[in-house]
């Protein structure tokens, strides 16, 4: 149940951060920051029960990272290179690759 509180965690980490962006148009986004926040920090909290600090940590930010650069990308017109995508393609491997060698239940 851990890594699915942690993926939680990191989509609502995207949540935030992308309302952040909209934010800056038009301040009634800062509550759907505050949402956002408030869940990913409460999913992170749960998903540390089980899966180490430092695992669980390197996973959100992860997600969040990704996430948020898609996000960019697909609603913000922010354009990617073949390399930033292999990039990105490398971090979602990475982080697979941690959950597949035990980092936590």
């Amino acid at each position: 149940m851990g890594w699915t509180y942690l993926l939680m965690a990191g989509l609502f980490e995207v949540g935030f951060t992308t309302a952040l962006k909209l934010e800056q148009k038009d301040k009634r986004y800062i509550w759907l920051f505050l949402l956002c926040a408030f869940a990913s920090f409460s999913f992170l909290e749960r998903a540390m029960q089980t899966i180490p600090l430092g695992t669980a940590y390197t996973v959100w930010t992860g997600i969040g990272a990704v996430g948020t650069v898609l996000v960019g990308a697909a609603f913000f017109g922010e354009q990617l290179s073949r390399v930033q995508l292999g990039l990105l393609a490398l971090v979602v491997a990475l982080i697979g690759a941690l959950r597949l060698t035990g980092g936590g239940a």
